[in-house]
């Protein structure tokens, strides 16, 4: 179980950020970690910090087995490189260290998380709580199962009503599944409607 927050978000980006890239050899440059504000922001308060924790991060996620670290030389200085620690990812690995290839790095686009759209587990950081290993579980198949304005809106919905339980969004976002979602209602329409469908436990808690 990941219990160290700074593994855990590192993770979960590596694993979004890798999904975003091209071609049979996948990998991650340290620099794509830092290059990213929208990730560093949420590690930490400082870009020091920020830093810090995604180093700590970084190796504890080696340490325990995720992620394969290999630091070889380029024009540039050295350059720290994580694969996953696949097949593919220890194949390719032991071709860097048989000189059988190098990485290019300057042929990769940057990945970046999209200002426009935090991705879901900010989203839940920012309004809902802390993130655990067990939610991020929930958010992954939230995120494969609806489309991400739902969770945005679900998740404005929740605050709005000042009941932050994720398991509130998600009543909300079933809701919207099984009976379909209306958009350009009023917002007063829809929360009346999602008011009906609350859990016994949260009625009394719920600002009106």
């Amino acid at each position: 179980i990941i219990d160290n927050l700074a593994e855990l978000k590192v993770t979960l980006y590596a694993f979004w950020a890798l999904g975003q890239k091209e071609g049979k050899v996948r990998y991650l440059r340290l620099v794509d970690f830092l290059n990213d504000p929208e990730f560093v922001k949420g590690l930490g308060p400082t870009a020091e910090i920020a830093a810090d924790n995604l180093l700590d991060g970084l190796e504890r996620a080696v340490a325990r087995g995720t992620f394969l670290h290999v630091n070889i030389e380029s024009a540039d200085g050295k350059m720290d490189l994580y694969f996953l620690n696949t097949q593919k990812g220890r194949t390719a690995v032991d071709g860097i260290t048989r000189g059988e290839w190098r990485p290019n790095p300057d042929e990769d686009e940057p990945i970046t998380l999209l200002v426009e759209r935090p991705n879901i587990f900010i989203l839940y950081e920012q309004n809902i709580g802390p993130l655990t290993p067990l939610v991020a579980d929930e958010l992954r198949d939230a995120e494969q199962t609806y489309p991400p304005r739902w969770i945005e809106e679900a998740i404005q919905i929740a605050v709005e009503n000042n009941v932050r339980k994720w398991r509130y969004v998600l009543g909300i976002l079933e809701r919207w599944h099984q009976e379909g979602k209306q958009d350009g209602i009023d917002r007063r329409d829809t929360q009346k409607g999602i008011r009906q469908q609350i859990p016994e436990e949260y009625k009394d808690i719920i600002k009106r």
